[in-house]
């Protein structure tokens, strides 16, 4: 079985690509992004370099006998007035402000160069994780959502697809029949949290409200499909909203069981559409 390189960002999602090429008995070796990567992340073999170490990153990847990689995690966007990067970094610099300035979309396709130059393939981690890893159809957990709801799944969906082919963002949070909010930088705990402060006038009474996810229509699949997990089920809970919903297929649901369990304590519905 081919070794994986695992360029790990911030988040639960790299940790459970590790649990997955163990149980697969797939060898692996992680590039922990200084910053990002989860400290369970040290006791795998791997090696620990900054964003901009472009060059000691396909060294250490061609000397580990890697030959595809996955690209997973959360990654603030830098500051390049003040990113530091090595020999190889500094050739790629310009290609990378240039697309950045393009959006996040265009930003990951650029990265995604440089590894498939150096001869990888790219692997997403959902292909990794395995089909039971993304939202299935219909209802997962045992709350269902109520008639009352279904438009705002529906518009809540809309808006978020809307964003995404702007290249803003992937979720929208509508009550119904109002945005409240869009995801762009500032990542979905972040817009949950936001929504929890808005006033009952607007919110509506909880629980009423979905948060949808949907990827970007322009986006690079294999990188940077929406995630939910059990903080998700929680500030979505705190937000006041009475569910989640997302394409099926089309997101990753880190800890299913958690997920489940927590959105059933909870009273939320977490949906797949189509």
């Amino acid at each position: 079985m081919d070794r994986l390189g695992l360029i790990a960002g911030g988040g639960d999602l790299p940790v459970r690509i590790v649990a997955a090429c163990q149980a697969q008995g797939r060898p692996l070796f992680v590039i922990r992004l200084k910053g990002y990567a989860d400290a369970a992340l040290q006791t795998t073999d791997g090696v620990d370099l900054a964003l901009g170490e472009f060059g000691k990153c396909l060294d250490a990847l061609k000397k580990a006998g890697c030959s595809s990689v996955c690209l997973a995690g959360k990654v603030s966007r830098p500051d390049f007035s003040t990113f530091k990067v090595d020999l190889k970094g500094m050739t790629l610099l310009p290609g990378i402000i240039a697309a950045a300035r393009q959006g996040d979309d265009a930003l990951l396709r650029q990265v995604l160069g440089v590894f498939a130059d150096a001869g990888f393939a790219i692997e997403g981690a959902d292909a990794i994780l395995g089909g039971d890893q993304t939202l299935p159809g219909g209802a997962l957990g045992a709350v269902r959502p109520r008639d009352a709801d279904r438009a705002d799944i529906e518009k809540a969906l809309r808006v978020a697809r809307a964003i995404g082919d702007l290249d803003v963002g992937q979720g929208a949070v509508v009550s119904n029949g109002l945005v409240l909010a869009v995801e762009a930088q500032e990542g979905t705990d972040a817009m949950l949290e936001r929504v929890a402060t808005l006033p009952v006038d607007l919110r509506g009474t909880a629980p009423q409200g979905v948060l949808a996810k949907a990827p970007k229509p322009i986006q690079e699949r294999r990188v940077d499909l929406p995630v939910i997990g059990v903080r998700t089920i929680e500030l979505a809970h705190a937000a006041g909203l009475a569910g989640i919903a997302g394409q099926a297929g089309d997101l990753i649901v880190i800890d299913r069981p958690g997920v489940i369990a927590a959105a059933d304590r909870l009273g939320l519905f977490v949906w797949g559409e189509g």
